[in-house]
Protein backbone atom coordinates (compact mmCIF):
# COMPACT_ATOMS: atom_id res chain seq x y z
CA UNK A 1 0.00 0.00 0.00
CA UNK A 2 1.33 3.40 -0.75
CA UNK A 3 0.02 6.92 0.86
CA UNK A 4 -0.84 9.71 -1.97
CA UNK A 5 -1.54 13.06 -0.88
CA UNK A 6 -4.06 14.72 -2.57
CA UNK A 7 -3.31 18.69 -2.55
CA UNK A 8 -6.74 20.61 -4.15
CA UNK A 9 -10.42 18.54 -4.05
CA UNK A 10 -11.90 19.65 -7.26
CA UNK A 11 -13.79 17.49 -9.16
CA UNK A 12 -10.54 15.90 -11.40
CA UNK A 13 -9.00 15.62 -8.24
CA UNK A 14 -11.46 13.60 -6.12
CA UNK A 15 -12.38 11.46 -8.98
CA UNK A 16 -9.01 10.36 -9.15
CA UNK A 17 -9.49 8.89 -5.39
CA UNK A 18 -11.21 6.44 -6.99
CA UNK A 19 -9.03 4.34 -8.32
CA UNK A 20 -6.82 5.03 -6.25
CA UNK A 21 -8.51 3.64 -3.34
CA UNK A 22 -10.05 1.02 -5.08
CA UNK A 23 -6.19 -0.49 -5.64
CA UNK A 24 -5.74 -0.56 -1.65
CA UNK A 25 -3.90 2.91 -1.26
CA UNK A 26 -4.61 5.67 1.41
CA UNK A 27 -5.44 9.20 0.05
CA UNK A 28 -4.88 12.17 1.94
CA UNK A 29 -7.64 14.80 0.03
CA UNK A 30 -6.44 18.21 1.00
CA UNK A 31 -8.72 21.02 0.41
CA UNK A 32 -7.02 24.45 -0.80
CA UNK A 33 -8.48 27.32 1.13
CA UNK A 34 -11.17 27.68 -1.94
CA UNK A 35 -12.31 23.65 -0.73
CA UNK A 36 -13.16 24.58 2.83
CA UNK A 37 -17.03 23.11 2.33
CA UNK A 38 -16.23 20.54 -0.04
CA UNK A 39 -13.84 18.82 2.66
CA UNK A 40 -16.60 19.82 5.61
CA UNK A 41 -18.85 17.96 3.30
CA UNK A 42 -16.75 14.88 2.61
CA UNK A 43 -15.35 14.48 5.66
CA UNK A 44 -19.07 14.68 7.50
CA UNK A 45 -21.35 13.11 4.75
CA UNK A 46 -19.06 11.80 2.12
CA UNK A 47 -21.02 13.74 -0.71
CA UNK A 48 -18.98 15.70 -2.97
CA UNK A 49 -20.95 18.92 -3.37
CA UNK A 50 -19.49 19.94 -6.64
CA UNK A 51 -18.81 16.36 -8.11
CA UNK A 52 -22.32 15.79 -6.90
CA UNK A 53 -21.27 12.39 -5.85
CA UNK A 54 -20.28 10.21 -2.75
CA UNK A 55 -16.94 9.74 -2.78
CA UNK A 56 -15.40 6.22 -1.77
CA UNK A 57 -16.40 5.58 1.20
CA UNK A 58 -12.84 3.99 2.91
CA UNK A 59 -8.87 4.62 2.06
CA UNK A 60 -9.60 8.55 2.02
CA UNK A 61 -8.23 10.93 5.27
CA UNK A 62 -9.59 14.80 4.65
CA UNK A 63 -7.27 17.38 5.93
CA UNK A 64 -7.95 21.48 5.86
CA UNK A 65 -4.92 23.65 4.43
CA UNK A 66 -3.45 23.96 7.78
CA UNK A 67 -2.79 20.39 8.15
CA UNK A 68 -1.00 19.99 4.70
CA UNK A 69 2.29 19.14 6.20
CA UNK A 70 0.65 16.42 8.29
CA UNK A 71 -0.96 15.48 5.08
CA UNK A 72 2.39 15.18 3.56
CA UNK A 73 4.04 13.21 6.28
CA UNK A 74 5.06 9.94 5.07
CA UNK A 75 3.93 10.11 1.54
CA UNK A 76 4.94 8.25 -1.81
CA UNK A 77 3.61 10.60 -3.67
CA UNK A 78 1.50 14.10 -4.56
CA UNK A 79 -1.37 14.67 -6.94
CA UNK A 80 -1.29 18.57 -7.99
CA UNK A 81 -5.18 18.80 -7.82
CA UNK A 82 -5.67 22.65 -8.52
CA UNK A 83 -6.98 24.03 -11.42
CA UNK A 84 -4.36 26.56 -14.02
CA UNK A 85 -5.47 29.52 -11.75
CA UNK A 86 -4.33 28.22 -8.21
CA UNK A 87 -0.75 26.99 -10.82
CA UNK A 88 1.36 29.95 -8.89
CA UNK A 89 -0.15 29.08 -5.21
CA UNK A 90 0.63 25.83 -5.05
CA UNK A 91 4.21 26.73 -6.32
CA UNK A 92 4.37 29.15 -3.82
CA UNK A 93 3.01 27.24 -0.92
CA UNK A 94 2.98 23.31 -1.49
CA UNK A 95 6.28 22.75 -3.82
CA UNK A 96 8.99 23.75 -1.36
CA UNK A 97 6.94 21.53 1.27
CA UNK A 98 7.04 18.23 -1.06
CA UNK A 99 10.63 16.09 -0.30
CA UNK A 100 12.64 15.89 -3.33
CA UNK A 101 11.88 11.87 -3.31
CA UNK A 102 8.23 12.25 -3.45
CA UNK A 103 7.04 12.53 -7.32
CA UNK A 104 4.08 14.55 -8.23
CA UNK A 105 1.18 14.13 -10.67
CA UNK A 106 -0.75 17.15 -11.86
CA UNK A 107 -3.98 16.87 -13.28
CA UNK A 108 -3.41 20.91 -14.35
CA UNK A 109 -4.39 21.57 -18.03
CA UNK A 110 -2.90 24.24 -19.83
CA UNK A 111 0.54 26.01 -20.61
CA UNK A 112 2.50 29.26 -19.82
CA UNK A 113 2.93 31.73 -22.73
CA UNK A 114 6.53 33.47 -22.60
CA UNK A 115 7.42 36.95 -23.68
CA UNK A 116 9.56 35.49 -26.70
CA UNK A 117 6.53 34.16 -28.08
CA UNK A 118 7.55 30.07 -26.69
CA UNK A 119 4.79 28.63 -24.49
CA UNK A 120 5.99 26.45 -21.73
CA UNK A 121 3.85 23.07 -20.03
CA UNK A 122 3.09 23.33 -16.50
CA UNK A 123 5.72 20.97 -15.37
CA UNK A 124 8.29 22.92 -16.89
CA UNK A 125 6.98 26.19 -15.31
CA UNK A 126 6.50 23.95 -11.70
CA UNK A 127 10.74 23.24 -12.18
CA UNK A 128 11.21 26.69 -13.25
CA UNK A 129 9.99 27.36 -9.57
CA UNK A 130 11.27 25.37 -7.40
CA UNK A 131 13.68 26.70 -4.42
CA UNK A 132 17.45 27.03 -5.19
CA UNK A 133 18.63 23.72 -5.13
CA UNK A 134 15.34 21.61 -4.37
CA UNK A 135 14.36 18.86 -7.17
CA UNK A 136 11.51 17.29 -7.98
CA UNK A 137 9.77 14.58 -10.40
CA UNK A 138 7.27 16.52 -11.60
CA UNK A 139 4.84 14.77 -14.14
CA UNK A 140 1.06 15.27 -15.54
CA UNK A 141 -2.12 13.94 -17.01
CA UNK A 142 -3.62 14.73 -19.85
CA UNK A 143 -6.20 13.11 -22.32
CA UNK A 144 -10.20 12.82 -22.99
CA UNK A 145 -11.58 12.19 -19.37
CA UNK A 146 -14.56 14.37 -17.56
CA UNK A 147 -14.61 13.74 -13.56
CA UNK A 148 -18.25 12.60 -13.20
CA UNK A 149 -17.96 9.95 -15.74
CA UNK A 150 -14.27 8.48 -14.17
CA UNK A 151 -16.52 8.72 -10.93
CA UNK A 152 -18.97 6.45 -12.38
CA UNK A 153 -16.02 4.22 -13.79
CA UNK A 154 -16.99 4.92 -17.16
CA UNK A 155 -14.06 3.83 -19.30
CA UNK A 156 -11.48 5.99 -19.66
CA UNK A 157 -8.02 6.28 -21.71
CA UNK A 158 -5.37 8.98 -20.75
CA UNK A 159 -1.41 9.61 -21.12
CA UNK A 160 0.75 10.17 -18.06
CA UNK A 161 4.00 11.91 -19.05
CA UNK A 162 6.92 12.75 -17.49
CA UNK A 163 10.78 12.68 -18.05
CA UNK A 164 11.64 9.26 -16.41
CA UNK A 165 9.34 6.72 -17.34
CA UNK A 166 10.08 4.49 -14.29
CA UNK A 167 8.54 6.86 -12.16
CA UNK A 168 5.58 6.77 -15.04
CA UNK A 169 5.09 3.00 -14.56
CA UNK A 170 5.01 3.61 -10.66
CA UNK A 171 2.23 6.17 -11.00
CA UNK A 172 0.65 3.77 -13.40
CA UNK A 173 -0.13 1.19 -10.57
CA UNK A 174 -1.06 3.58 -8.50
CA UNK A 175 -4.20 4.39 -10.40
CA UNK A 176 -4.69 1.93 -13.38
CA UNK A 177 -8.10 0.19 -13.35
CA UNK A 178 -10.00 -2.13 -15.38
CA UNK A 179 -11.84 1.07 -16.46
CA UNK A 180 -8.98 3.96 -16.11
CA UNK A 181 -6.37 2.86 -18.86
CA UNK A 182 -3.17 4.92 -18.82
CA UNK A 183 -0.79 5.12 -21.82
CA UNK A 184 2.84 6.76 -20.64
CA UNK A 185 5.17 9.08 -23.06
CA UNK A 186 8.31 11.03 -22.17
CA UNK A 187 7.14 13.69 -24.52
CA UNK A 188 5.38 16.33 -22.15
CA UNK A 189 5.85 19.02 -24.51
CA UNK A 190 3.53 16.94 -26.71
CA UNK A 191 0.84 15.78 -24.38
CA UNK A 192 0.40 19.12 -22.47
CA UNK A 193 0.28 21.33 -25.55
CA UNK A 194 -2.51 18.39 -27.24
CA UNK A 195 -4.54 18.55 -24.11
CA UNK A 196 -4.58 22.03 -23.12
CA UNK A 197 -5.38 23.39 -26.65
CA UNK A 198 -8.57 21.50 -26.51
CA UNK A 199 -10.13 23.89 -23.88
CA UNK A 200 -9.72 27.04 -26.52
CA UNK A 201 -11.21 24.86 -29.45
CA UNK A 202 -13.68 23.48 -27.45
CA UNK A 203 -15.35 27.16 -26.71
CA UNK A 204 -14.96 27.63 -30.94
CA UNK A 205 -17.08 24.21 -31.82
CA UNK A 206 -19.43 25.22 -28.99
CA UNK A 207 -20.02 28.75 -30.62
CA UNK A 208 -22.21 26.33 -33.14
CA UNK A 209 -24.24 25.19 -30.65
CA UNK A 210 -25.79 28.55 -29.26
CA UNK A 211 -26.02 29.72 -33.00
CA UNK A 212 -28.33 26.36 -34.28
CA UNK A 213 -30.32 26.65 -30.41
CA UNK A 214 -30.80 30.94 -31.17
CA UNK A 215 -31.36 33.42 -28.66
CA UNK A 216 -34.40 31.92 -27.34
CA UNK A 217 -33.12 28.95 -27.51
CA UNK A 218 -35.99 27.27 -29.51
CA UNK A 219 -33.92 26.02 -32.44
CA UNK A 220 -32.12 22.49 -32.53
CA UNK A 221 -28.76 21.50 -32.42
CA UNK A 222 -26.83 20.52 -35.06
CA UNK A 223 -24.15 18.64 -36.34
CA UNK A 224 -22.20 19.41 -39.72
CA UNK A 225 -21.82 22.71 -38.42
CA UNK A 226 -20.25 21.10 -35.21
CA UNK A 227 -18.23 18.54 -37.32
CA UNK A 228 -16.93 21.16 -39.28
CA UNK A 229 -15.16 23.50 -36.14
CA UNK A 230 -14.38 20.27 -34.62
CA UNK A 231 -12.34 19.19 -37.82
CA UNK A 232 -11.23 22.91 -38.21
CA UNK A 233 -9.70 22.71 -34.65
CA UNK A 234 -8.03 19.52 -35.05
CA UNK A 235 -6.40 20.84 -38.26
CA UNK A 236 -4.71 23.99 -36.41
CA UNK A 237 -3.80 22.35 -33.00
CA UNK A 238 -1.59 19.92 -34.88
CA UNK A 239 0.04 23.13 -36.31
CA UNK A 240 0.69 23.90 -32.77
CA UNK A 241 1.86 21.03 -31.52
CA UNK A 242 4.31 21.30 -34.48
CA UNK A 243 5.76 24.68 -33.35
CA UNK A 244 5.90 23.87 -29.75
CA UNK A 245 7.68 20.81 -30.84
CA UNK A 246 5.71 18.09 -29.53
CA UNK A 247 5.23 14.65 -31.36
CA UNK A 248 2.16 15.00 -33.60
CA UNK A 249 0.74 11.69 -32.72
CA UNK A 250 0.12 13.50 -29.77
CA UNK A 251 -3.41 15.25 -31.35
CA UNK A 252 -4.82 11.83 -30.08
CA UNK A 253 -5.40 13.36 -26.67
CA UNK A 254 -6.23 16.53 -28.08
CA UNK A 255 -8.99 15.72 -30.63
CA UNK A 256 -10.37 13.01 -27.83
CA UNK A 257 -10.22 15.73 -24.93
CA UNK A 258 -11.89 18.31 -27.42
CA UNK A 259 -14.49 15.89 -28.01
CA UNK A 260 -15.66 14.93 -24.64
CA UNK A 261 -15.68 18.66 -23.96
CA UNK A 262 -17.71 19.71 -26.44
CA UNK A 263 -20.50 17.16 -24.93
CA UNK A 264 -20.75 18.62 -21.93
CA UNK A 265 -18.98 20.96 -19.17
CA UNK A 266 -17.89 24.31 -18.39
CA UNK A 267 -16.22 25.67 -21.85
CA UNK A 268 -19.29 23.80 -24.00
CA UNK A 269 -22.06 26.71 -21.17
CA UNK A 270 -19.24 29.47 -22.54
CA UNK A 271 -19.42 28.71 -26.24
CA UNK A 272 -22.75 28.04 -26.29
CA UNK A 273 -24.49 31.42 -24.63
CA UNK A 274 -21.49 33.60 -27.31
CA UNK A 275 -23.29 31.69 -30.24
CA UNK A 276 -26.59 32.88 -28.85
CA UNK A 277 -25.71 35.85 -29.04
CA UNK A 278 -24.46 36.68 -24.93
CA UNK A 279 -21.54 39.47 -25.16
CA UNK A 280 -18.70 37.79 -23.45
CA UNK A 281 -19.17 40.00 -20.32
CA UNK A 282 -22.12 39.29 -20.30
CA UNK A 283 -21.75 35.33 -20.66
CA UNK A 284 -19.11 35.58 -17.94
CA UNK A 285 -21.65 37.11 -15.73
CA UNK A 286 -24.06 34.28 -16.63
CA UNK A 287 -21.49 31.40 -15.36
CA UNK A 288 -20.58 33.59 -12.27
CA UNK A 289 -18.41 31.36 -9.59
CA UNK A 290 -17.67 28.88 -12.60
CA UNK A 291 -13.69 27.95 -13.55
CA UNK A 292 -13.13 28.92 -17.09
CA UNK A 293 -9.58 27.12 -18.07
CA UNK A 294 -10.46 27.35 -21.53
CA UNK A 295 -10.60 31.57 -21.63
CA UNK A 296 -7.39 30.87 -20.25
CA UNK A 297 -5.50 28.84 -23.00
CA UNK A 298 -7.23 30.75 -25.82
CA UNK A 299 -5.79 34.00 -24.81
CA UNK A 300 -2.42 32.75 -23.43
CA UNK A 301 -1.92 30.32 -27.15
CA UNK A 302 -3.92 33.39 -29.31
CA UNK A 303 -0.52 35.37 -27.82
CA UNK A 304 1.88 33.05 -28.71
CA UNK A 305 0.71 33.30 -32.12
CA UNK A 306 0.73 36.57 -32.40
CA UNK A 307 3.98 37.26 -31.09
CA UNK A 308 5.41 34.16 -33.57
CA UNK A 309 3.88 35.55 -36.67
CA UNK A 310 5.39 38.91 -35.40
CA UNK A 311 8.42 37.50 -36.23
CA UNK A 312 7.59 35.77 -39.39
CA UNK A 313 7.31 32.26 -37.67
CA UNK A 314 3.81 31.59 -38.28
CA UNK A 315 1.10 33.24 -40.19
CA UNK A 316 -1.93 34.23 -39.00
CA UNK A 317 -4.13 32.84 -41.53
CA UNK A 318 -3.19 29.55 -41.17
CA UNK A 319 -5.52 30.07 -37.16
CA UNK A 320 -8.75 31.30 -38.32
CA UNK A 321 -10.35 29.88 -35.90
CA UNK A 322 -7.99 30.57 -32.63
CA UNK A 323 -8.05 34.20 -33.66
CA UNK A 324 -11.80 34.91 -33.83
CA UNK A 325 -12.24 33.17 -30.62
CA UNK A 326 -10.00 35.30 -28.93
CA UNK A 327 -11.05 38.87 -30.64
CA UNK A 328 -14.91 37.61 -29.19
CA UNK A 329 -13.05 37.13 -25.70
CA UNK A 330 -10.37 40.19 -26.12
CA UNK A 331 -12.18 42.87 -28.32
CA UNK A 332 -15.72 41.83 -27.54
CA UNK A 333 -16.15 41.29 -31.24
CA UNK A 334 -19.54 39.48 -32.08
CA UNK A 335 -19.91 35.53 -33.36
CA UNK A 336 -19.31 35.15 -37.02
CA UNK A 337 -17.77 31.92 -38.03
CA UNK A 338 -14.98 32.76 -40.42
CA UNK A 339 -16.04 29.66 -42.97
CA UNK A 340 -14.35 30.86 -46.38
CA UNK A 341 -11.17 30.84 -44.19
CA UNK A 342 -11.17 27.22 -43.58
CA UNK A 343 -11.63 26.63 -47.08
CA UNK A 344 -8.81 25.23 -49.14
CA UNK A 345 -7.42 24.18 -52.36
CA UNK A 346 -4.82 20.94 -52.61
CA UNK A 347 -2.77 20.18 -55.96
Amino acid sequence: MSIITFVGAGQMASALTFPATENGHEVRLVGTHLDRDIINSAELTGFHPTLKRQLPKEGIKYYQLEDVELALDGTNAVLCGVSSFGVDWFCEKILPLIPDSVPVLSVTKGMVDQEDGAMITYPDYFISKLPAGKKLSINAIGGPCTSYELADKDHSAVAFCGEDMEILRRFKKLFSTDYYHISLSTDVVGVECAVALKNAYALGVSLAIGLALGPDSTGKEHYNSQAALFGQSVKEMKQLLTIVGGGEENIIYGAGDLYVTIFGGRTRKIGTLLGQGLSFEKAIAELEGVTLESIVIATRTARCVRRLAERGGVKLKDFPLLMHVDDIITNGASVAIPWAAFETEKY
